[in-house]
């Protein structure tokens, strides 16, 4: 057909499609001259270096292997890993196994496989579908990267090999997460590798972590185990721990069950206790009222005493006397006499502090008081 009336199917690149049938008829012929030339120079550098078992040594002379090789190259104008590579890929396909048809890069990946049979049997045959070997499907055949990848596999293995620099794979995967439809196929496990990866820079884990504990669905499915670490880790600011326990113990249940703790219910009592203690310091302290009321204190805690006498008196006057008779127990005893310990403790205490005005309690009686 006249070449101004070609269309664009019927031209390759620059040339139509009739001239390129030319070329490659032309460039097959010279591919099979460079492949003979290639098998030559395998063949003379196998003359000089025949193949030895790994870790063999050479010949006896002044060379190496490789100082062997690597004259033979100097000597003709080629490159050392030419030379080697075809060497080893003659030493892989002797004489009559060659296929003329099939170019010296093809022999050289098939090469590979160790099997001779499987492998002279392969140069054989062709992939289905296709006519003659190329590169590409014999590093398929291999399982070796390809240079035009088609399938996803094929694909995934270029750009892990692409990505191979830090700086590359940084950028690439920058790139891949900011494309929701590629994020929504990454498996969940996958997904938790790549935050726990991202968010180890504190600075990162504390941007991520308020918008993470604002979404109470995924709140919800923490381990309560968790939960109560994520707590202890964000209660450790006093100022914070108190706005948290404050609110958490405006929560009826959540105070109940707090108070059934010993340990808490008795840091609850002393805060109270210290907390009072403080209010009355504060206001003897500052209050033009505090030495008329100082007085009136010192005059309900002598009531109050007083009182205190009279009752345990009283008392003990009513319930002794149930005693006739009646025989306690080994536990009994026990009980009542440390109770009794406490008391005369006690009232030593009161003596003490009415005869000196020291109320200073050491430490045997302060475990009496607490029952130790």
């Amino acid at each position: 057909m006249p070449e101004e009336i070609e269309t664009a199917v019927d031209r390759v690149g620059s040339v139509s499609a009739h001239r390129y049938a030319e070329i490659v008829a032309e460039l097959r012929e010279l591919v099979k001259t460079a492949s003979s030339i290639l098998f030559t120079v395998g063949d003379y550098a196998l003359e000089i270096e025949p193949m030895r078992e790994h870790g063999g040594a050479s010949a006896d002379g002044p060379f190496t292997v490789k100082g062997s090789l690597f004259r033979l190259s100097e000597d003709i104008g080629m490159s050392y890993y030419t030379v080697k590579q075809a060497r080893q890929t003659a030493s892989k396909w002797p004489k009559d196994r060659r296929v003329a048809e099939v170019s010296f890069a093809v022999h050289n990946i098939l090469a590979s496989i160790a099997d001779e049979e499987e492998r002279f049997a392969a140069i054989l045959t062709p992939p289905p579908g296709k006519a003659r070997w190329t590169p590409d499907e014999a590093n398929r055949r291999t399982g070796r990267q390809v240079a035009n990848p088609v399938t996803p596999q094929e694909k995934i293995s270029a750009i892990h090999t692409l990505a191979k620099d830090e700086e590359v794979a940084a950028t690439v995967t920058g790139d891949l997460l900011r494309r929701p439809a590629v994020v929504a196929q990454v498996k969940p496990e996958e997904k938790v590798r790549v935050v726990a990866e991202l968010s180890r820079e504190d600075d990162v884990a504390v941007a991520i972590a308020p918008d993470i504990l604002r979404r109470p669905a995924v709140v919800a499915k923490v381990r309560p185990a968790d939960k109560v670490k994520v707590v202890e880790e964000l209660t450790r600011d006093e100022s914070v721990a108190t706005e948290v326990t404050t609110g958490l113990l405006r929560r009826p249940d959540v105070a109940f069950k707090a108070m059934g703790d010993d340990t808490a219910r008795h840091q609850v009592n002393r805060a109270q206790v210290e907390r009072g203690q403080q209010a009355r310091e504060d206001f003897e302290r500052n209050s033009p009222a505090a030495p008329a009321v100082r007085a009136i204190d010192r005059s309900m805690e002598f009531l109050d005493l007083v009182a205190a006498c009279h009752a345990f008196v009283a008392a003990s006057g009513r319930i002794v006397p149930g005693l006739r008779d009646r025989q306690l127990g080994d536990d009994e005893r026990v009980i009542l006499h440390e109770n009794v310990a406490r008391v005369r403790a006690t009232l030593d205490w009161i003596e003490t502090a009415v005869d000196t005005g020291k109320v200073d309690v050491d430490g045997e009686l302060a475990r009496l008081l607490q029952g130790e």
